[in-house]
């Protein structure tokens, strides 16, 4: 399907069609708070069996680190029909930074490409396919990374934090001067959904964004900022993709409190584990229910990408309205 060929005409009282695309971030559990792999090892295959049930496709980005130390579950994720992409070499910050936190040293620019090949080897060597999508962790970007990814032959990258940035808020081709605007790379950038019609009151724009509602919320819950985001779209006459950033470890029960780790204790915010495990599988579960309901189209963030860079502009189908 050729987003930019035929005008869709849809009055506006009918549904938008749209895309769904969803991403798991494969890595340390609780992000960079701790060295354990238990939510990829025991919160993928739960993961995999709802997935399937809905016959979902999605892009599975692993860390380099992850990669290796669970080929396993590389494999069981790929034999399953899911993309295999690539997270980083570590959990780290490779690009911009867009809010504090403890011990927190970006990659020097100089590091990013270096440390990007070694990660592509990795998971190309487990999985036994060339990764060609990409996300940043946390979804902290940059023009330097994504110059680099162009270079080692992605063709997508899923790490722009529509909440920070606003816009663009359709999939496009970044600037190779600066990755926030569309210009003339080969790369298609995937912006991560946000609800960008309510009023932000954090400095840093979070509270628009879409995660982790669906499970310390609920499904439904998450679905008004779909819905939100897909009327905002509506207006602007685009067709939406509504691109997910979920990790494994929300899918498998967390340790609540404070994590000790011999000179220091890491106590994450109560949101970041809350509902972790069964919570969060019949969540997801329903959100894929909800999703499929209202008429959504899932693909991976390769499809995608492809989609966009056979078609003759990178803006999707324009709407008649």
């Amino acid at each position: 399907m050729r987003l930019t060929k035929n005008k869709l005409k849809v009055s506006s009282k009918e549904q938008l069609p749209f895309d769904v695309v969803f991403g798991f971030d494969m890595e340390t559990d609780i992000g960079s708070f701790t060295p354990f792999y238990e939510g990829v090892r025991k919160g993928t295959p739960p993961l995999l069996k709802i997935l399937k049930k809905h016959k979902v496709p999605a892009t599975f980005y692993w860390t380099g680190h992850a990669a290796e130390n669970n080929p396993v579950m590389v494999k069981r994720v790929r034999d399953a029909g899911h993309e295999t992409g690539c997270h980083g070499l570590l959990h780290e910050t490779l690009g911009d930074p867009i809010f504090p936190l403890p011990n927190n040293w970006p990659i020097l620019p100089s590091e990013v490409e270096g440390r990007l090949t070694i990660a592509t080897k990795i998971v190309r060597d487990v999985s036994g396919e060339q990764p060609v999508s990409f996300r940043c962790p946390r979804l902290w970007g940059s023009t330097r990374v994504m110059n680099v990814l162009e270079k080692l032959g992605y063709i997508s990258d899923a790490s722009f934090p529509l909440y920070f940035y606003n816009k663009p808020f359709v999939p496009y081709h970044p600037s190779a001067k600066d990755w926030t605007k569309p210009g003339k790379m080969k790369l298609v950038e995937i912006p991560n959904f946000c609800d960008l019609t309510m009023e932000s009151n954090d400095p840093y724009q979070r509270d628009r964004d879409q995660w982790p509602l669906f499970r310390t919320k609920s499904a439904k819950v998450l679905m008004e900022k779909v819905e939100n985001f897909l009327g905002y779209v509506q207006d602007h006459q685009k067709r939406p993709v509504l691109c997910f950033y979920l990790h494994p470890w929300e899918f498998y029960k967390m340790p609540q409190g404070a994590l000790d780790f011999g000179e220091c204790s890491v106590k994450p915010l109560p949101f970041i584990v809350k509902n972790c495990g069964e919570k969060a599988l019949t969540e997801f579960d329903n959100l894929c229910t909800l999703l499929r309901q209202r008429g959504a189209r899932f693909l991976t963030a390769k499809d995608l990408a492809m989609e966009y860079r056979t078609s003759t502009t990178s803006s999707p189908v324009k709407l008649a309205v």
